[in-house]
């Protein structure tokens, strides 16, 4: 019988979907060593400790960024048995095969460890290896360390909303989950939903952020830790000393409140510095993507299966990876969001919020439509089914373009979110905001 996880993080109890895809893993008869890929603090650590702990007889716990000593280990050995025998020395415990989970954490600070795992998918498979380390450090590491094939990839996010609304709320939880396609959402769970999504956009989804607001319910110390890990982002962007120039990256993730501010919200490398073309920031851009700290968003030239064939590559949009997080960085005020009022940055929150939403629904990642008669929010592909979505931070009615559309195309699905109830609205369905996580069930 599967064991139902909680992670407890800093007073808030906290069950993660990911959970259930690393059971999954563990099951598979073409497992090979996990590797999680995340930004700083979305609780890779926290969820490869609990998985130990609650699937397994026992786990063991190397990180490469505390035990310096580890590191010469790698350095001189290939074989994995013999790394098995000398890391059983290390902690003076025997490690099983199958019954002992492995984690290796900030795996990006030992390059050799990283390749080692190929040699555990070849030669020593019946070990169960769990690794973890920053976008940064696992994509960017020397190209001849990275075993490109040889490793199974699951990438870590915030928090989702169901996961929020999970920590917080359990009874209306579990409203949620019972909700099917076309059901109508009574008035009282419909506004207490609302409630909840209000929530979300002033916390986000960061572990720290959600488990204090469990345990204080103090928006004052949820903006402090918001702060705090802005903060130390930015620290990491100042010490980073590789190719890319560390005020660049610095540069293009303080412009991105000012991007989306934007009419067309599309990234322009002169609005982060004045006369600036593609190739002196198109480097800092792929750093920031590559560490999980912001999400690209391309322009397609066509809505057509398959989206990625029509991407205009030099016209994108950036998001950043935690809704919570923008909210701090735009500086917008707790009371304009509880209040329910019009605020200047509420169209890109929200956007902010379903892309958040979106990530890891559906295979293809979302995209976005624009030509000279409008634009088109996002756009998703479900097999070779093409979906436009609309998105509204109120009760607005849709834009031209997407009724048009719509009507010219009649796509077999279209939908508009918007704080709105769950309605089939003439040609397309309205979701309220607090189904974004559901989209794809609901189809």
């Amino acid at each position: 019988m599967e064991k139902c996880v909680n992670l407890y993080l800093r007073g808030g109890f906290m069950k993660r979907n990911a959970i259930l895809e690393l059971v999954q893993w563990k099951n598979s008869a073409e497992r090979k060593p996990m590797v999680l890929r995340g930004a700083r603090q979305v609780g890779k650590t926290w969820l490869m400790k609990e998985f130990g702990q609650n699937y397994y007889d026992n786990y063991v716990y190397f990180n490469f960024d505390e035990e310096d000593e580890l590191k010469s280990i790698f350095e001189t050995n290939k074989n994995p048995h013999r790394i098995i025998e000398l890391l059983s020395m290390i902690i003076d415990e025997k490690i099983e095969p199958e019954n002992t989970l492995i984690i290796f954490d900030e795996i990006q600070e030992c390059p050799e460890a990283l390749n080692t795992l190929k040699y555990f998918k070849e030669k020593a498979n019946e070990y169960h290896v769990i690794a973890a380390g920053s976008l940064l450090g696992t994509l960017l590491a020397k190209p001849k360390s990275y075993p490109v094939g040889m490793v199974n990839l699951l990438d870590i996010y915030p928090l989702t909303f169901d996961e929020f609304l999970d920590a917080i709320d359990s009874g209306l939880y579990a409203y949620y989950e019972s909700v099917q396609k076309g059901q109508v959402i009574e008035e009282i769970f419909h506004q207490r939903l609302l409630d909840v999504y209000n929530y979300y956009l002033i916390i986000g989804g960061m572990p720290e952020c959600v488990s204090s607001w469990i345990k204080y319910k103090d928006p004052a110390m949820v903006s402090k830790i918001q702060r705090e890990l802005i903060e130390v982002y930015e620290n990491d962007f100042s010490k980073h000393n590789g190719k890319v120039n560390s005020g660049r990256i610095l540069m293009v993730f303080r412009s991105i409140v000012a991007q989306l501010a934007k009419p067309n919200e599309k990234f322009m490398y002169g609005a982060v510095r004045e006369g600036a073309r593609a190739r002196d920031f198109e480097e800092a851009i792929e750093w920031l993507v590559s560490a999980g700290m912001l999400n690209r968003v391309y322009n397609v030239s066509k809505m057509e299966h398959p989206l990625s064939a029509f991407d205009k590559l030099d016209q994108f949009k950036l998001f950043v990876f935690d809704t919570g997080l923008l909210k701090q960085m735009a500086g917008v005020d707790n009371s304009a969001i509880l209040l329910k009022t019009d605020y200047q940055f509420k169209g890109p929150l929200t956007e902010n919020y379903v892309l958040q939403q979106l990530k890891g629904q559906f295979e293809v990642e979302p995209r976005y439509y624009s030509d000279r008669n409008g634009e088109i929010d996002f756009v998703v592909q479900n097999k070779m089914e093409i979906i436009p979505i609309e998105v509204k931070g109120g009760e607005d009615r849709s834009a031209n373009s997407f009724k048009t559309y719509v009507a010219n195309h009649a796509p077999e699905h279209a939908y508009r979110f918007s704080k709105r109830g769950y309605r089939k609205d003439g040609d397309f369905t309205n979701l309220p905001l607090y189904l974004v996580r559901k989209t794809k069930d609901l189809l």
